[in-house]
């Protein structure tokens, strides 16, 4: 579960980024967004907390930021982990094996990915993101997102027409 993505995200809503001081050459290149960064910030400050305050007080930080995210994450299988939950699910539905395709986009030092997740040749969602791997991520939620939900309406089943209403 904890994991760079997982600090990374958790990172992200709390606007780290906008606290930390960079160079210029990261500054230029979007390193306030940049996961590895911010996931080392995060762990930077749940460490100076635990120096500071004590073990209590850093356990409490941590359930406090991570306790939503494992809540969220607790019907994935494989938690945070996109690709291993879309490869997972598309095993059990029977569809077979993911690919994903990644086109770029941008200056070397400014590339934006996008990732389009393919189960048996059709496309089921799309991701973008700063590396092939983050786009790729996204690209597996979008289309766990769809399978799971067209597999949930199959087995619900066909819903019964509304009954006429016995008012007089």
């Amino acid at each position: 579960m904890v994991n760079s993505r997982a600090l990374a995200e958790v990172g992200r809503g709390l606007e780290l980024g906008s606290f930390i001081r960079l160079g210029r050459g990261e500054e230029g290149t979007g390193g306030r967004d940049k996961a590895s960064i911010l996931a080392d910030t995060l762990e930077a400050v749940i460490g100076a907390v635990y120096l500071d305050q004590g073990l209590e007080a850093a356990s409490e930080l941590v359930h406090r930021l991570f306790d939503p995210l494992i809540e969220k994450s607790s019907s994935l299988g494989a938690g945070l982990d996109w690709k291993t939950s879309l490869q997972e699910l598309t095993a059990s539905e029977g569809l077979g094996v993911p690919e994903y395709l990644v086109s770029e986009t941008g200056p070397d030092h400014e590339k934006t990915f996008t990732a389009a997740a393919r189960v048996g040749g059709v496309s089921y969602g799309t991701g973008t993101g700063r590396s092939k791997k983050e786009a790729e991520q996204q690209a597996a939620e979008s289309a766990w997102r769809a399978i799971r939900a067209a597999a949930d309406e199959r087995e619900a089943g066909p819903r019964p027409p509304p009954r006429p209403s016995r008012r007089p």
